[in-house]
């Protein structure tokens, strides 16, 4: 597996960038369902 990603499978290697971008610049709150 020498060759990077972004040459064998561009479109994958696009959406695996977008989503550590995404991942790196938000913060997802998600509601707890435990009340106490």
């Amino acid at each position: 597996m020498e060759t990077p990603l972004d040459q064998i499978d561009p479109e994958i290697s696009a959406a695996i960038n977008d989503e550590l971008r995404r991942q790196q610049s938000t913060l997802e709150m998600i509601a707890s369902e435990n009340f106490a």
